[in-house]
């Protein structure tokens, strides 16, 4: 008997995602699928945006190989750069671009005897303190790399440690470090991340990097209507009980019944990427009526309240986040953030799916988390 947990990737938000971001930022935008595409498969993720998208991003060299190897012949970007000569090579054998953030990646393509002109995007660190060139460094990087007369282009970059903090001073701060380090510079420039987009108009240049907002989320508290979400996370009620006033439920006896409450058993945990932390009163939704969770999450299953849905029971659907239930609901409830939760879901197939389709590609787990 198949366990019913699912998680299904509505490929025509995703594509609907990007072209908003795009459109708000202008110009051109990279889609960010580090991270197996935050937990939605990065390869059907990629072959979904293939023909609308400017390119892609991915942390680290594996990832883009992943992608190239899959048929994916949009330029990606690297985000990590690479990490020694025989990085470098297979990165142009594969036509990659490369993020140079330290002098020792200057030094690679310095000694480089493959003939290759890359396609170099170098980061400044305007005040992440991360990885980055500081400041005063930016201009003789950009000499040391141009001189090496094996880059093709550079285009200058930052990340923002604050963008999803409207109020906060600090990212009108990099913005204006950034400009005066570049100013000198030829090249294109990014500086957007997806609240850096959504958020700082005035951050909005040549190239974005939106990643969260393409899987229908945001962490800058601003409601974006047209994103739509990409991860529908469910499972079903297998049993149901009944808690008389007084009566406590779960691990801890976190919960316990003020009045009679009829409890439905849910065949998700927090084994399957539902966080062990969300409290009681964190949303779900059961037969597409609201509801929320009661007690202390399982490794296996938890718990949510029926006492008001008289018609739902054993067998009943349970979105646990998707349309219904918006995944930044659930971080918040779980004092975590939608990044980790997406990228947290595990043991259930991905099922992908495209607009009017029923079924679509699955992606079993070897391999695609």
């Amino acid at each position: 008997m198949t366990r019913p947990t699912s998680v299904r990737i509505d490929l025509a938000a995703l594509r609907n995602n990007y072209l908003h971001a795009r459109g708000v930022h202008g110009g051109r935008a990279l889609a960010v699928l580090k991270a197996n595409a935050y937990g939605h498969g990065a390869l059907a993720s990629a072959h979904s945006l293939a023909s609308v998208a400017d390119g892609f991003a991915v942390a680290f060299l594996d990832e883009a190989c992943v992608l190239r190897e899959g048929g994916v012949r949009n330029p990606i970007l690297v985000l990590e750069g690479c990490f020694n000569a025989s990085e470098l090579k297979i990165a142009n054998e594969l036509d990659l671009w490369v993020v140079v953030h330290q002098q020792e990646q200057i030094r690679l393509i310095e000694e480089s005897k493959t003939g290759a002109r890359f396609n170099v995007w170098l980061k400044i660190d305007t005040g992440m303190s991360r990885a980055g060139f500081r400041r005063t460094d930016a201009a003789p990087a950009y000499q040391r790399l141009m001189s090496t007369g094996k880059v093709s282009s550079i285009t200058l970059m930052t990340h923002f440690a604050r963008a999803d903090e409207p109020g906060e001073p600090m990212t009108a701060q990099q913005i204006e470090a950034f400009d005066a380090a570049t100013a000198m510079l030829r090249g294109d420039r990014s500086l957007c991340n997806s609240a850096g987009l959504l958020a700082w108009p005035s951050a909005r240049r040549d190239w974005a990097r939106p990643g969260l907002m393409l899987y229908g989320a945001t962490t800058h508290g601003v409601d974006v209507p047209e994103l739509r979400p990409v991860m529908t996370f469910a499972s079903r009620v297998f049993n149901v009980r009944t808690l008389e006033a007084g009566e406590s439920l779960g691990y801890g006896a976190t919960f316990v019944a003020s009045q009679r409450t009829r409890v439905g058993l849910v065949c998700a945990g927090y084994a399957d990427g539902y966080p062990q932390t969300a409290a009681t009163g964190t949303p779900t939704a059961v037969d597409g009526q609201a509801t929320t969770l009661i007690g202390r999450v399982s490794m296996d299953m938890l718990t949510v309240d029926l006492t008001q849905l008289p018609n739902a029971g054993v067998g009943s659907s349970v979105e646990l986040w998707g349309p219904r239930v918006a995944v930044t609901a659930v971080a918040r409830g779980a004092s975590r953030s939608p990044y980790e939760l997406l990228c947290s879901v595990k043991r259930a197939p991905l099922v992908h799916e495209s607009a009017g389709q029923g079924s679509g590609e699955l992606l079993r787990m070897t391999g695609t988390r």
